[in-house]
């Protein structure tokens, strides 16, 4: 019996991503955020999960895509981490969906950018690739790991 794999999925754009359900804590709609000051660049503020401060990271940002428009609130995925929880802001939250290990690529070569070292690989969906998210990377906003 093959191995399957299950991933919490999102939009950007376009662009259809996963990220292991194991690492995600909650998924939210629009949470009001705090501004950070001094923050890193791809930090949109802080919020408030129940008692729980929590750093919101635009995943937009931080993958280097378009501004989202100013009318679109974006939603939340809060992953687990070894620091504590941590929001990437999306714009919109998908389903849990399962995969055979077997369907997982490397990333595509025309993945370039900041892109091509946070997509740890990818699905051949029928419909579309699914990119699948590395957290841990995506969540280090040290200056070696944004190059």
């Amino acid at each position: 019996m093959a191995s399957v794999q299950q991933y919490c999925t999102f939009q950007l754009d376009d662009l259809y991503f996963g990220v292991e359900v194991q690492k995600v804590q909650e998924v939210l709609r629009y949470q009001e955020m705090t501004v950070a000051p001094l923050a890193h660049e791809v930090v949109s503020g802080l919020i408030n999960l129940r008692g729980q401060i929590v750093t919101a990271i635009d995943l937009r940002r931080r993958l280097e895509l378009a501004p989202r428009e100013a009318e679109r609130l974006p939603m939340n995925v809060v992953l687990r981490t070894d620091d504590g929880a941590i929001s990437l802001l999306v714009d919109e939250i998908g389903d849990v969906v399962e995969v055979e290990d077997s369907l997982f690529e490397t990333p595509p070569e025309t993945l370039t950018g900041v892109a091509r070292t946070l997509v740890a690989g990818v699905y051949k969906l029928e419909q579309r690739l699914l990119l699948i998210l590395d957290t841990e990377r995506t969540v280090d906003l040290s200056p070696v790991a944004a190059d």
